[in-house]
């Protein structure tokens, strides 16, 4: 999946203020992408929003 030249990345609100930080950033095609902020040139992680609520309320409860 190709990210748009203009992908308005922000900082997560999952992130800690130790320098974990995750970046995430909503693409034209209505998905989720997430990536890490100190290596923004790897991959990425994409979701459709249902999934990544999903996958949000997994994280919390591990």
């Amino acid at each position: 999946m190709e990210r748009p030249t203009n992908s308005p990345w922000r900082t997560s609100s999952y992130s800690d203020a130790g320098g974990n930080c995750v970046q995430v950033a909503e693409l034209t095609d209505g998905t989720i992408a997430i990536r890490d902020s100190k290596t923004p040139h790897t991959a990425t992680l994409h979701f459709p929003r249902t999934h990544l609520h999903i996958w949000l309320e997994t994280l919390k409860r591990a």
